[in-house]
């Protein structure tokens, strides 16, 4: 087993994650990030995406909205708006909001409008992907 370091995720809602971790990889607003023990010190913006987080032979899958992960001597924190694991995702729900923003979309209301459709639409589609991806998902 690789050299484990400590990892929190934390939501505005509740500490998410809180354990050792072999490695992370993140979504960034540069693309997906790897993170092993003694990783350089960094501070990066996160995009939605999906976290995963191995440790042994298990992998954990989570949907994420944007946020920020923090890297240090000490530990790896990531602070995001929302956070949810593939398996606590209901894909119908998911699915049906994905529906409603390509709507709003469709529509071409309002900027704002359409900006948080944007928005909307991609959070639902990083859901249903994960929660469909950790199906197929046995490894990083």
């Amino acid at each position: 087993m690789a050299a484990m370091y400590m990892l929190e995720i934390v939501t505005p809602d509740r500490n998410f994650y809180s354990g050792d971790a072999e490695m992370t990889i993140v979504r960034t607003t540069t693309g997906d990030m790897g993170i092993l023990k003694d990783h350089e010190p960094t501070v990066a913006p996160l995009s939605i995406g999906v976290i995963k987080i191995k440790i042994g032979n298990e992998v954990k899958i989570a949907a994420c909205s944007s946020g920020f992960v923090n890297i240090d001597d000490e530990a790896v924190t990531i602070v995001t708006d929302a956070a949810e694991w593939a398996e606590e995702i209901d894909i119908d729900r998911a699915k049906a909001a994905l529906e409603r923003a390509k709507e709003r979309l469709d529509a071409k209301q309002h900027e704002i409008d359409m900006y948080r459709a944007q928005i909307s639409m991609t959070r639902a589609l990083n859901r249903v992907r994960t929660a469909e991806s950790k199906m197929d998902h046995t490894n990083l």
